[in-house]
């Protein structure tokens, strides 16, 4: 591949208290001190002050990039701390783009930081990115992510993409122009299903995989703004740390939009009743109903529903018929906070089954509303 040229024209000379404070990039082959000047009159927007965000805010405000933006419209919860290595267990139920900002701050005064508590949509993606050198994208979700990237390919901005779930992660460099230009849309042309992609809080993530995907992501910006080696374009890095192996394959456009078999485009709809918390306990050690708890083993472990039934909701959906699985009866589907739940209860539905329900906000309703001495996670 031919090296990109720089995104970035060099800013000011260094000061001698730059000199020293960057001495370690200034030794490394490609970079010296032009590259410095580069990164720090850069302008980068990190979209999501999370798992990713941590490593990536970190390691870029080290590094000296002039200029970054965070933008994230959530709180530090304490379910983030086991990963989000930015916040600490004083900024519980503080906005992460303020922490994040402290801590930038705190690490580099050279380094100026905007924040933008807010949640990036279509709507407003254009006007959060425009004006910078390059967005490095560490959202959590679909509807975010295409944001990001149909926003970047209408700016002109390339993109660093990376996502993470488990032991397993997916990073690529977006470059806009020229015929073999790609975006997040090659890479993934329809939208999958919420209830296909289970979040972190529904599938769990290795703490230390979005450090090191972060780390990757941030040098693939300083790279792209300094002009050196050979950034992920045109290639998907994939990560499994389970077994420590990487592997990478090639990207291409996709030339036209991707036409769906019938079969796949319609999505069947089936009407589901939904009952609360509330009732599930009056149910609950009754026998009158099948309680289904979907969620993963880790998750059962934590606590469950009395006298459910665990059964993961891959296994369900691998189900061909009903004899067998179920015992009789009315039956409850339930998971975390739903999506899985419905997913499940509409295939027991398909399968035949006369009467299938789901309670309305899983088992974080349950914990909040029946029995808080079961842990929120």
């Amino acid at each position: 591949m031919t090296p990109l040229p720089p995104l970035v024209e060099p800013g000011p000379d260094l000061t001698s208290a730059q000199v020293s404070r960057y001495s370690r990039h200034l030794l490394v082959p490609g970079m010296g001190i032009v590259a410095q000047r580069r990164l720090l009159a850069a302008r980068v927007a990190v979209v999501g002050a999370g798992g990713l965000g941590s490593p990536i805010l970190a390691y870029l405000a080290a590094a000296g990039v002039g200029h970054l933006t965070v933008i994230d419209d959530d709180v530090v919860d304490a379910t983030n701390l086991q990963r989000q290595v930015m916040h600490a267990t004083a900024d519980l139920g503080r906005p992460k783009v303020e922490s994040a900002a402290e801590f930038v701050r705190g690490l580099n005064p050279d380094v100026g930081v905007t924040t933008r508590q807010v949640r990036i949509v279509p709507g407003n993606a254009q006007e959060l990115l425009a004006g910078h050198d390059l967005v490095l994208d560490g959202a959590d979700n679909f509807p975010a992510r295409y944001a990001v990237s149909d926003a970047c390919v209408a700016l002109g901005l390339p993109v660093v993409w990376a996502a993470v779930l488990r032991f397993d992660a997916q990073l690529s460099t977006f470059v806009p122009g020229g015929s073999e230009a790609v975006s997040l849309r090659d890479l993934f042309p329809v939208p999958p299903r919420p209830e296909d992609v289970p979040s972190c809080a529904e599938a769990g993530v290795l703490g230390a995989l979005v450090g090191q995907v972060g780390s990757i992501m941030a040098a693939e910006a300083v790279k792209l703004i300094c002009g050196f080696g050979e950034p992920l374009v045109g290639r998907v890095l994939l990560v499994d740390a389970l077994s420590q192996r990487t592997r990478e394959v090639p990207l291409r456009p996709a030339g036209a939009v991707v036409e769906l078999p019938v079969h796949e485009a319609v999505r069947e709809l089936v009407p589901l009743e939904e009952v609360s918390a509330e009732d599930v306990r009056g149910l609950a050690g009754a026998g009158t109903h099948v309680l289904l708890d979907v969620r993963e083993p880790g998750e059962h472990a934590l606590g469950t529903v009395p006298d459910a039934l665990t059964v993961p909701v891959g296994e369900v959906l691998s189900w061909e018929e009903l004899d067998s699985h179920l015992p009789e009866g009315p039956v409850v589907v339930y998971c975390k906070a739903g999506p899985r739940a419905r997913r499940a209860a509409a295939h027991l539905v398909r399968l035949g089954h006369p009467d299938v329900r789901v309670m309305t906000g899983g088992m974080l309703a349950w914990i909040e509303r029946v029995d808080p001495s079961l842990p929120t996670y």
